[in-house]
């Protein structure tokens, strides 16, 4: 399979580009290359390869999701700059 200045161009206008001829030319060798290696990376045998879900073979480590009681009203306000009896007071932000 190759890609044609046709293809080039079909692309760039999905893309909304605009290229010139030289581009073209271009992006039609990249694409073409591009395609050469995936070919050659396809006729490699991988029938004894083990599929793998990642490179490394660790695992994410997460914390227990435990449900702890919540602050109160005076210890979320105690670090507050600027606090109401129940609310913390910010700058105006909208005019």
């Amino acid at each position: 399979m190759s890609v044609s200045k046709q293809d080039v161009l079909y692309v760039a206008n999905l893309a909304k580009l605009q290229l010139n001829e030289d581009e073209v030319s271009m992006y039609q060798k990249d694409l073409n290359k591009i395609l050469d290696y995936m070919e050659q990376l396809n006729a490699i045998d991988t029938s004894d390869v083990a599929p793998l879900n990642h490179v490394m073979g660790e695992t994410a480590v997460l914390r227990k999701d435990i449900a702890h009681a919540p602050l109160s009203h005076e210890t979320a306000l105690s670090n507050a700059p600027d606090a109401d009896s129940d609310y913390f007071r910010v700058p105006k932000v909208i005019e």
